[in-house]
């Protein structure tokens, strides 16, 4: 559960939140509409911990993982699909751990880590990745390529493939569907719409909101409300 309790946020001399009180659920997918300038992106900052409110509480699980796309433009020559596959922060933890206990020839370490390992489905991890890319439009051929070698638009489509891939409670979405076509988008959609955590997505596509969304938290006059 996702809960914001008497949360007042200011940027510089704007306040943006004022008393504000709501609590989501896992399964529920928001759409977070606003004015530009309303707090859409500052909300999204405040669950991520890179902004503190001015009073109130914002209250999550200390378990709960949150998934967000970064934007950070991805560079560099680690490929595509292994680009993919860092969002799931677990997979890449005992894998590493794994190397680790095989170097040091570690046998009972070893067994317990490949036993975590399949119950993580980490064998199947590529696969999934590569289902993600696919989805938003890859060809088989560029899972290999570069993150460096795509373009700006493409390596967003990389970012958002690597939020998908994280194992999150929460989900933050921030104009996914920009660098995205018809296609992609109507993928997207169908992924969207089979998740299970708690997922906050804005955008000014009032279709895709339609089609993803199951209630609405309206940010206007400093106040959040929350309707079906």
């Amino acid at each position: 559960m996702l809960s914001l309790d008497q949360v007042s946020l200011r940027r510089g001399s704007k306040l943006l939140f004022e008393n504000v009180s709501f609590q989501a659920h896992a399964g529920q997918r928001l759409g977070v509409l606003g004015a530009n300038g309303s707090g859409k992106s500052s909300l999204f900052a405040l669950l991520l911990g890179e902004l503190e409110a001015d009073s109130g509480s914002v209250n999550l699980r200390s378990s709960d993982v949150i998934g967000h796309v970064a934007q950070e433009s991805p560079s560099g020559q680690t490929s595509a699909i292994d680009h993919v596959l860092d969002g799931d922060r677990e997979f890449r933890r005992v894998q590493q751990s794994i190397r680790e206990a095989e170097e040091r020839r570690q046998a009972q370490s070893l067994h317990d880590l490949y036993e975590e390992f399949e119950n993580l489905d980490g064998f199947t991890a590529p696969a999934r990745a590569a289902r993600l890319l696919h989805g938003l439009g890859f060809s088989e051929d560029s899972h290999g390529r570069a993150a460096a070698e795509f373009s700006g638009g493409w390596r967003m489509r990389l970012n958002l493939a690597q939020a998908l891939m994280c194992r999150s409670d929460i989900l933050l979405l921030d104009e996914p569907t920009n660098h995205l076509d018809l296609p992609a988008i109507l993928w997207l959609e169908r992924w969207l719409e089979r998740y299970e955590g708690i997922l906050l997505v804005a955008s000014h596509d009032r279709d895709f909101l339609d089609s993803v969304c199951n209630r609405v938290a309206h940010i206007e006059n400093r106040q959040i409300t929350l309707y079906s």
